[in-house]
């Protein structure tokens, strides 16, 4: 991310978030309080220049990017594409949601650290200065591409969410919900300018350590995001 982040030290209780260290579950228990860094989003946009018609044309994946960041403004754009607040009265979101119960958390992963998504506020939460791409990278079988993509978006499900009204369904109701916020990902990333390739095939076990989710959040998507090389 650029130098522009408005950092904010915060307390989140219920969460551990500290700024050296992983693991800042929206809704999972935690120590009491613990210091974090919030990162202010700017407002999404709701018009654009690129039809869906053109967007749905033109998605390819893209597995080579240029070293550029991407903005704040991108980074924005794109994580309400996929999980952002379209009606606050209601939290509807705007991706689909078996019962509106929205199990899935975004985290993000950036030369900047790692971050965590939070739909209510539009903002994000630092959960580690360090950059960890490598990392991930090799929990995702070595994909070169996963560790130079400027940024990666992880996808996760905490399935009890969705379990506690449809029971066993939940698991087929909650894989489609990532793919609707996976989708809208790829889609919102044409309408930007930048590519995008989803990433399937990883070591879940690594991928949980790597953010020190908690044991009832599974990891279930890689989305990497940056400018097309060439």
């Amino acid at each position: 991310m650029k130098a522009k982040l408005m950092l904010i030290p915060i307390l989140i209780p219920g969460a551990l978030c500290l700024p050296g260290g992983l693991g800042c579950g929206q809704t999972t228990a935690g120590p009491t309080t613990a210091s974090a860094t919030e990162v202010s989003l700017p407002a999404p946009s709701t018009t654009g220049e690129t039809s869906v018609e053109q967007a749905l044309a033109e998605r390819r994946s893209v597995r080579q990017f240029r070293a550029e960041d991407l903005t704040i403004e991108q980074i924005g754009q794109l994580l309400w594409a996929a999980q952002g607040i379209t009606e606050p009265s209601r939290g509807f979101r705007t991706a689909p949601s078996a019962g509106a119960l929205y199990p899935l958390e975004l985290y993000l992963l950036t030369r900047d650290g790692v971050f965590h998504y939070l739909p209510k506020g539009h903002k994000l939460v630092q959960l580690s200065e360090q950059d960890r791409r490598a990392q991930l990278a090799r929990a995702a079988l070595g994909q070169s591409f996963v560790r130079t993509a400027p940024l990666d978006i992880v996808i996760t499900a905490v399935y009890a969410r969705t379990r506690a009204k449809y029971g066993d369904r939940a698991e087929r109701y909650v894989i489609l919900e990532a793919g609707h916020a996976a989708q809208n990902l790829h889609l919102q990333a044409v309408a930007l300018g930048l590519g995008s390739v989803p990433v399937g095939a990883f070591t879940d076990a690594k991928v949980a350590e790597l953010l020190n989710l908690p044991a009832d959040e599974t990891p279930l998507y890689i989305i990497t995001i940056g400018h097309p090389a060439g």
